[in-house]
């Protein structure tokens, strides 16, 4: 590297140039942050969060100079070595005389000192000269002298030397945000082989100052001391400082909120379940906890998966230190006996001694073929069994069948029935093998709400409401967030969920909508259009994406692919239900006016085969006190897909389970 002094001056100055201005807005800075409260640590311990200094207007540039403890986790890092002083070269004088010992730069040196230290050059030249010339080193010719042991290493050369210093460049992220601080370890305070590792955790404390050199961070950290390091195994951190794919990241559940791209996500996820509280919190809405095992099929014909504690299979798994020490002993016994009748045998001495070994070692095996056929009769670890080849429910643990929920509306009447306007929030189960799991969980959350003294109107006007208005509250509480989504996922994220706030969504019939599909002759649909089919998802794309390019709601459909309790329309054709179809997504929302008359409820059931006893319960409902009413339940993780711009739904949800997959 050139010295400083061989600079060119135009070099120099420019340098010394920005090392003023630095210093000038160090000090512009630090002046202005004396003015500016240092950031609040957070509430429940001392360090700042991170969203606090990187996501202020200035990007933390008021808090230059204050003293701060942050905590996160190592996204990237770099370590760049310290230049060492260069010596400054020695100048012998003109005569080529000795050095002075009071030479500047230089250690006062004796003449005894520097022909101790040149002894072992001088021997080694000795050595050298008496291998060419035996005879006059007192060795014989034609042999090779004996080389000479070498003293060993003083303890002091055994020492090994410590490593360079060196400064240690990390971004760190608490998840807060995202956003990364720069943080800088010098490696006096610490080795940096401890903490570089991507996925290392950090707690430290340190000022916060301006960069050193010009960049995209406008602040950075200068550590001074560290708390904590949480160390990472290099070798099996699923993370990597390049970008992982989703699909990739979806086999370790448990660390992909780690990476950006999820975390980003999964704030906006968390804002939008936020922005659903407050929004029916505000209208006058009162939330309720649905029970999530029932005996109801909130549907009359979805797939529902059953909840028992019969299939537990403790009654014939086998007890720990039996059969299989046993089978252990057996196979040891055998191969001793074997070994017993094959010496028998090379001897040739004791026939009946042979005679015996070979009776025992037959029994032997018909004990080992019997322990085995045993072992393959008892059921291996994870095979549920039961008592008996059917299950006895009045032995369950409810003495009656139950299932997971698929929907919480039913419920929700009760409470409607009596609270007025009531929503739930919570998971709902589906045991469907065949759905598409980009868009079809087996557990997905969904937000219900249920509004008394209402009809379908009123119930697609607060679901139109409600999607604007958490629309509105995720672009304004997470800038950040959809700022990196839209560079790093969907460029098209923002431009949509602004339109969806300002337009007016499209309602039409649902029989409207097939002639409108109908008429469609450039696109050819896999299914056929015919009056009483369910739209499929092709068919509603196209209506949201090319046909009207913004929401659009189809409401009154046939009653034989709606829900046993919505409310029969007079043409006795239809009933009462609406779904909100957006683009990207598709439908989004489902709801209906919920049918009042208790025989109009009783005629459906019995037409879907149910069984009436079980729903005795929400046939009470019309005996005392009916009112109409109506709702609607918003799939919670098809809505994250529709902000972020995600195409799988699994990667909208922290831990997701589908057909065959439910890793964590």
């Amino acid at each position: 590297m050139e010295r400083r002094e061989n600079l060119p001056a135009t070099q120099d100055s420019k340098t010394n140039n920005h090392h003023q201005q630095q210093s000038e807005s160090a000090a512009i800075a630090e002046n202005q942050s004396r003015t500016q409260p240092a950031p609040p640590p957070f509430r429940f311990s001392n360090r700042v969060i991170l969203k606090n200094i990187l996501e202020g207007e200035d990007g933390g540039v008021g808090f230059v100079g204050r003293r701060i403890v942050v905590g996160g986790w190592v996204r990237t890092s770099k370590e760049i070595r310290k230049e060492s002083a260069a010596a400054p070269e020695q100048q012998l004088p003109a005569g080529g005389g000795m050095v002075s010992r009071t030479s500047p730069g230089h250690k006062d040196v004796s003449c005894v000192e520097m022909l101790q230290a040149r002894i072992p050059l001088f021997r080694s030249i000795i050595k050298i000269l008496a291998g060419g010339s035996h005879g006059a080193f007192g060795g014989s010719s034609g042999t090779s002298p004996v080389r000479e042991k070498l003293p060993p290493a003083s303890p002091e050369s055994r020492i090994q030397r410590p490593p360079p210093p060196s400064t240690a460049y990390l971004l760190v992220s608490d998840g807060s945000c995202a956003a990364s601080l720069q943080v800088v370890v010098d490696s006096s305070v610490a080795s940096p082989a401890l903490f570089l590792p991507i996925g290392t955790c950090l707690l430290v404390e340190g000022i916060l100052r301006l960069p050193q050199s010009p960049g995209k961070h406008r602040v950075e950290l200068s550590v001074e001391k560290i708390l904590h390091i949480g160390t990472v195994e290099k070798d099996k951190y699923p993370l990597a400082a390049k970008r992982v794919p989703l699909e990739n990241l979806r086999e370790a559940s448990h660390f992909r909120h780690r990476s950006t791209t999820v975390a980003s996500v999964m704030r906006v996820r968390s804002a939008l379940t936020f922005g659903s509280h407050t929004f029916f919190n505000n209208g006058g809405f009162f939330y309720v906890q649905v029970p999530i095992i029932t005996n109801t099929d909130a549907e009359g014909f979805s797939s529902k998966f059953q909840a028992t504690t019969l299939l537990s299979g403790k009654e014939d798994a086998p007890a720990k230190g039996g059969d299989e020490l046993s089978m252990e002993a057996v196979k040891a016994a055998i191969r001793e006996k074997s070994s017993l009748v094959e010496e028998l045998k090379r001897s040739e001495s004791n026939r009946e001694a042979l005679a015996a070994a070979v009776q025992d070692l037959r029994k032997t095996d018909q004990l080992a073929a019997q322990l085995e056929a045993k072992q393959q009769k008892t059921p291996k670890p994870g095979f549920l069994t039961t008592k008996s080849s059917k299950l006895n429910v009045a032995e369950d643990f409810f003495s009656r069948q139950v299932h997971l929920t698929v929907s919480g509306r039913l419920h929700l009447e009760s409470y409607a029935c009596a609270l007025g306007n009531v929503y739930a929030f919570g998971p709902r189960f589906r045991a469907d093998r065949y759905a598409n799991p980009r868009y079809q969980a087996a557990e997905m959350w969904m937000l219900e709400a249920e509004i008394a003294f209402s009809q379908l109107e009123d119930a697609m006007n607060c679901a139109e409401e409600h999607l604007k208005f958490i629309c509105k509250w995720v672009l304004e509480k997470c800038t950040g967030d959809m700022g990196f989504i839209s560079n790093r996922i969907d460029k098209t994220c923002i431009d949509r969920l602004q339109a969806t706030i300002a337009c007016s969504y499209e309602r039409i019939a649902y029989m409207d909508a097939v002639e409108i599909l109908k008429k469609v002759t450039d696109k050819r649909f896999e299914t056929s259009l015919v009056w009483g089919i369910d739209l499929t998802a092709e068919h509603l794309s196209y209506l949201a994406d090319e046909m009207f390019k913004k929401p659009v709601i189809i409401y009154n459909h046939p009653r034989d692919i709606r829900p046993f309790y919505a409310r029969l329309n007079d043409d006795l054709k239809t009933v009462a239900t609406f779904d909100m179809v957006v683009p990207k997504v598709g439908k989004l929302i489902s709801g209906s006016q919920n049918e009042e008359r208790i025989h109009m409820v009783e005629t459906r059931i019995k037409e879907l085969g149910l069984p009436i006893a079980q729903y005795e319960w929400y046939l009470d409902l019309r005996r005392h006190g009916t009112v109409k009413h109506s709702g609607f339940a918003l799939a919670f993780d098809l809505m994250v897909l529709f902000v972020t711009g995600l195409p799988d739904v699994r990667d909208a949800i922290p831990f997701p389970r589908t057909f065959g997959k439910a890793n964590n």
